[in-house]
């Protein structure tokens, strides 16, 4: 494993079926307020502008991530992103029946890592296995003994 490289870690499942259903909900709702009579224009920016959320919303979802770079980790969820730095991290958690994984932080607390979700499967499990070998690798902090 190249320990000077960035790792980023993305859900599958949870991308995939988030862009689909945007696609989906900005399609009908775009379409709706096009076709179906009797709307004001108001009424169909209204229904364009909640399909335009809907989809955001979507994206927001679809685009959870962490980068795992050489100096710290950039945990980004869905409306909230923290970077934290190796030695804060002490461990990777996987909790049976929960639906992702956690970062367990040197303070006590937890981080949830949505990008490692229980709904890929195989591939979330690896993913947090893999991330669990970074923070043995990379979370030691420095020996500064002179």
């Amino acid at each position: 494993m190249d320990t000077a490289g960035t790792v980023v870690f993305r859900p599958r499942m949870v991308r995939a079926v988030g862009y689909a259903v945007a696609v989906i909900m900005l399609g009908a709702l775009v379409g709706g307020a096009i076709l179906i009579p009797g709307f004001s224009p108001l009424d169909r920016a209204g229904m364009v502008m909640v399909g335009v959320l809907a989809a955001l919303f979507c994206h927001l979802q679809a685009s959870v991530r962490v980068v795992a770079g050489p100096q710290q980790l950039e945990v980004r969820n869905l409306f909230r992103t923290r970077t934290v730095t190796w030695p804060e991290v002490v461990g990777v958690s996987f909790p049976m029946g929960d639906p992702w994984a956690h970062l367990d932080l040197a303070d006590g607390s937890t981080l949830a890592t949505w990008a490692i979700q229980r709904s890929d499967g195989k591939r979330g499990i690896a993913d947090a296995h893999r991330l669990a070998a970074l923070v043995r690798e990379r979370g030691e902090a420095p020996d500064h003994e002179g």
